[in-house]
């Protein structure tokens, strides 16, 4: 790396930077990208639980979830069709993720979140006036499109924009988005089936057009990053940006090595096969496990199951979107936990505690729910203390979620690839987020009425393997700047035998080389 700079308390360099009003507002507007994910999680979940919506376009279901001879609660809504109308959006996303990687190194970061805003309007427009099913399927294959883009860019896009002693805080901000957005579908979702005529639905998939609008108008507004600037040849502009966004005159050492990494960025001719070399190891083993594991911490089963209970407490036939606004609060307030936390007690604290909890959790659900429920879905007559008590621990385990999996997820992936592979590596994180967010949507329900409560160790388990995996094999990364990233590896007991100095100093000429060869 470029310049001698000095060395910050994590072994790394420590850039010289204040955290500016100009930055943060950026920042808050980039992040804002997170709503068309959130809303759009929270929106499906409480639009198929309308009457009107299923009896339009899903009548079978629609059959079985009012046949009161039916009681077993596990088999309610076990319907391929339905599940896919889910679970195409993941798949569009996963598909868009690729393209989106190359307009993000190329075009910027900034045109992807425009492209994101722009098919996700197009999706909403036509869910919202859908007419048949296949109107349903396209306008959630477009919206899934604007998804896979919004969640390569704006990630990327807080990482480096951030200050590296904030840039936890700033990044999450785009989880916190996210678990606005599902506050908001889910309070809207709840006024929208009380409107007479039934037709409130259309209010609910229409109404994705806003968030929408705020990432695509945002994106239009917002500065570029200084290293999308440098990436594409417009070294004066970052440079002048730099000094703008860190509210300092003297940037010569982060610039100098943002330019750097720029200039062994650019004669890697193909970054996909380049992310292959043995030092990119610890990062793209990163890019693929964090973003499995996070889709398998059982969030989907808990989030399902919660109406159910509720309705028990007290809250009648309108308690699946009165279950989902509660839970959605929790979501939001246990997000702001992890940003206040991050920057102060690191990521690796914050993953291991999130990790033991929920697995508290999901075994003291799980029991609740066997004794109960048994394997019929029949739970008779139960009293509401009992309902209470699981509840509660349901809201404790969103809360793990929330403050841990949800928004280290997508930040610890984001902030630990070297500029040369950063949208190669990204795409990599977004697109097996949303494989495994598609399978798990398209089997949980048919898994559910399969395995009944059992479902819910089964999630469990991959808790343990997850947080075991984060004990052995995740750095700290709290502190270092994102340039500097390499030295958490290089300190590590297991990635340290994959990442030398010389990978750092001597190596570019073997990255040129492999990259053209590739």
């Amino acid at each position: 790396m470029a310049g001698g700079g000095f060395v910050g308390p994590d072994g790394g360099k420590a850039y010289p930077g204040n955290l500016t009003l100009y930055v943060t507002l950026t920042c808050v507007v980039a992040a804002m990208g997170g709503l068309i994910f959130g809303y759009d999680i929270g929106i499906s979940g409480g639009v198929t639980s309308m009457d009107s919506f299923l009896r339009k376009f899903f009548p079978a279901v629609f059959r079985k979830k009012n046949d009161d001879t039916s009681t077993n609660q596990y088999c309610k809504f076990d319907s391929e069709t339905l599940t896919m109308f889910t679970s195409s959006l993941y798949l569009a996303a996963l598909c868009s993720s690729i393209v989106a990687a190359t307009v993000t190194r190329k075009l910027g970061r900034k045109l992807s979140m425009l492209f994101g805003g722009i098919l996700f309007l197009a999706g909403a427009l036509l869910n919202g006036f859908a007419k048949a099913v296949w109107m349903l399927i396209v306008g959630r294959i477009l919206l899934g499109f604007g998804i896979g883009f919004a969640n390569q860019a704006v990630p990327l896009y807080l990482s480096e924009m951030a200050p590296y002693k904030y840039r936890g805080a700033l990044n999450i901000g785009f989880q916190l988005s996210i678990t606005i957005g599902i506050l908001v579908a889910n309070v809207l979702n709840y006024f929208f089936a009380k409107i007479p005529g039934g037709w409130g639905w259309r209010l609910s998939l229409g109404g994705a057009m806003v968030p929408a609008l705020i990432i695509a108008i945002g994106s239009l507004i917002l500065p570029e990053t200084p290293n999308s600037m440098i990436e594409r040849g417009k070294s004066d502009e970052a440079k002048t940006k730099l000094k703008r966004i860190r509210g300092i005159e003297n940037v010569d050492e982060e610039f100098d090595d943002l330019v750097a990494a720029s200039e062994a960025s650019r004669k890697v001719e193909h970054p996909w096969r380049n992310l292959l070399q043995r030092k990119y190891r610890p990062q793209l083993t990163m890019a693929i496990v964090i973003p499995l594991f996070q889709q398998f911490t059982g969030i989907n089963v808990i989030m399902f199951y919660a109406p159910v209970l509720f309705q028990t407490i007290g809250f009648g036939g309108e308690a699946s979107l009165m279950s989902a606004v509660i839970t959605g609060i929790v979501n939001v307030i246990a997000t702001m936990v992890s940003i206040y936390g991050v920057d102060k007690w690191g990521r690796r604290k914050l993953f291991l505690e999130g990790g033991i909890q929920m697995l508290i959790c999901q075994i003291v659900v799980a029991i609740c729910i066997g004794v109960k429920f048994g394997t019929n879905g029949n739970p008779g007559e139960l009293p509401k203390w009992y309902a209470i008590v699981v509840v509660l621990f349901i809201c404790i385990y969103v809360a793990g979620f929330a403050w841990s999996w949800g928004p280290l997820g997508w930040l610890v992936p984001s902030e630990i690839f070297p500029l040369e592979i950063r949208s190669a590596a990204q795409s990599i994180n977004v697109s097996v987020n949303m494989l495994f967010t598609f399978l798990v949507a398209q089997v949980f329900l048919n898994m559910l009425c399969h395995m009944k409560f059992g479902l819910f160790l089964f999630f469990g388990g991959f808790v343990v393997l997850m947080t075991v995996f984060i004990y052995f094999f995740l750095p700290e990364t709290k502190n270092i700047p994102i340039e500097e990233m390499h030295v958490v590896w290089k300190q590590h007991w297991f990635w340290s035998k994959y990442v030398t100095e010389d990978d750092y100093t001597n190596g570019v000429a073997r990255d040129v080389e492999f990259g053209k060869k590739g």
